[in-house]
């Protein structure tokens, strides 16, 4: 007989969101509850009241995602995945390596975002790139979004505001990423 492996969620967040809103930390305790696997960064910010959330609630299928030798933070002591990568320790891309390991390692993201971080949402579009689904919590407007496709990233990429476009544009190229997935999807259509 054959085990079923564990959902795991890639679970992070904004690093200007320090606190969790009651419906996120709902939401994280359901997936403890579920026995899902979860994995989350080490940065301040939301990693770190994931991290909290995750450890007031006992939850033991967690992996901490750091990039070089050692976390920034691990509020439970949880095991650690050390990402190794080929960039200049403390650079975008050096972070950005331990986060693209986490939506590869991940079957979902519950990711909660603050309408700006960039970082955040290029995990969602990492995510939807590997055809996987993210549930994000809109912090201004206190809502999920489910983004488990193009028209879900379009809703999501709506709520942003005109300065937070144009900070997405200059730091991740945000409309040339989107026009790769709707490339890649039309051409996965035939």
């Amino acid at each position: 007989m054959t085990m079923l492996r564990s959902q795991t969620v890639f679970i992070a967040g904004s690093i200007a969101i320090s606190r969790l809103q009651p419906a996120v930390c709902e939401r994280i305790a359901s997936v403890v509850e579920r026995d899902m696997a979860v994995v989350v960064g080490d940065a301040d910010g939301a990693d770190t009241a994931i991290q909290r959330v995750l450890a007031d609630h006992e939850a033991r299928s967690v992996t901490v995602y750091c990039s070089g030798d050692e976390p920034r933070n691990n509020v439970g002591g949880w095991p650690v995945e050390n990402i190794y990568p080929d960039a200049p320790p403390g650079t975008r891309r050096w972070f950005t390596a331990k986060d693209i390991a986490m939506a590869e390692a991940a079957d979902y993201g519950l990711m909660i975002w603050d309408s700006r971080s960039t970082g955040t949402l290029t995990n969602v579009i990492e995510l939807l790139g590997q055809t996987k689904t993210s549930v994000v919590f809109v912090n201004k407007a206190s809502e999920f979004l489910t983004i488990s496709d193009l028209d879900g990233l379009d809703r999501l990429v709506a709520v942003m505001s005109i300065s937070a476009r144009e900070k997405a544009e200059q730091k991740m190229r945000l409309s040339e990423r989107i026009g790769a997935l709707r490339h890649r999807q039309g051409a996965l259509a035939f």
